[in-house]
């Protein structure tokens, strides 16, 4: 029956998904705001919500917060992950090879640095992560700021693109759809993935407890691959319909907002700093999630043109091997 209910819920995504992606799209034309910034900002929020919500529940209702953390940092994995694939579907090219470099390095870069940030607190134990704010953590209160001053930085960026580059006259794709049927439609999608969303991750918590798996194997692998399929779907349909670049930031800015999502979680838990509560597990998957962004950067700088028997780009498949090595030295430290 849970299988079941699992299917549904994924069925659900897939519709909802292919919805949000368009009228995101449309968005990014009607509003001038750009695909970037509606990928890395605002579809980024609404598919990052299933983690949000399961990392709150994993701490205020049963109080593992090697669940909560384990679902930030292994849907990182999983996103990052996402890029292989997309590169695989888009058949005529690399897909790393179609978006703007400049244009996604800073959030590459912010990713890597917020990641490093929770590493360290959880590296460093009571020395660093136990310095707190009340109950919440220094750690993760820097680790929100950052976010949120990157943010910052990466629309002034974007502010400055746009004036460089003239707005398009002609060729407007969603030009017969109005403003109000864009933004309505947008919001059903929205809240369908997220009720949805939200829902799979409840399910993925069933099926764990079934099988009996341990919190950090299960945050760090199954639970932020359920919680992450709204990522998946969204950035698939975004590359068919030629927005690539919304795709790209929709997964840089979703690993943004995981790691932003730890102070939300230490809030919510209040039996002390989060960081200093959970096992070092979570830096290893924290260190192979940056290694694998590192690897995203050097995709998009060294753009190459050809694929690996026209299937894969080198980055695709150094992804892949990075992201079966991390599951494998997550399950087996877990385990242990």
């Amino acid at each position: 029956m849970v299988w079941l209910k699992f299917l549904v819920c994924f069925i659900v995504i897939l519709f909802a998904g292919t919805k949000l992606a368009r009228y995101g799209d449309a968005i990014a034309e009607k509003s001038g705001l750009g695909r970037i910034w509606i990928g890395l900002v605002l579809i980024a929020l609404v598919t990052s919500m299933p983690e949000l919500v399961t990392g709150i529940s994993a701490v205020a209702l049963i109080k593992i917060p090697d669940l909560a953390l384990g679902n930030f940092m292994g849907s990182c994995l999983f996103n990052l992950l996402i890029i292989a694939v997309l590169d695989i579907i888009h058949r005529p090219s690399p897909v790393l090879s179609q978006v703007h470099y400049r244009r996604h390095l800073l959030p590459a870069i912010i990713g890597i640095s917020l990641m490093a940030l929770a590493a360290g607190s959880i590296l460093a134990g009571q020395q660093l992560s136990g310095v707190t704010l009340g109950w919440v953590g220094i750690p993760s209160i820097v680790i929100v700021i950052f976010y949120l001053i990157g943010i910052r930085q990466t629309r002034r960026r974007e502010l400055l693109h746009q004036a460089e580059c003239a707005p398009p006259t002609t060729g407007l794709q969603y030009d017969g759809i109005s403003n109000r049927t864009v933004y309505f439609r947008f919001a059903l999608a929205a809240l369908a993935i997220i009720g949805a969303g939200i829902w799979l991750a409840f399910i993925g918590d069933e099926i764990a407890a079934t099988y009996n798996w341990s919190t950090s194997f299960v945050g760090s692998l199954f639970l932020a691959i359920t919680t992450s399929l709204p990522e998946l779907v969204v950035t698939i349909t975004a590359v068919r319909l030629g927005a690539i670049d919304m795709a790209i930031a929709d997964i840089l800015g979703a690993n943004m907002i995981n790691m932003a999502n730890i102070f939300s979680a230490d809030v919510f838990y209040s039996q002390g700093p989060i960081l200093s509560s959970v096992y070092s597990v979570h830096a290893l998957t924290a260190a192979i999630a940056i290694v694998m962004t590192l690897v995203v950067i050097s995709g998009l700088r060294f753009q190459g043109r050809r694929k690996i028997f026209k299937l894969a780009s080198w980055y695709s498949i150094a992804l892949i091997a990075l992201y079966i090595a991390g599951a494998y030295a997550i399950y087996t430290l877990s385990s242990g």
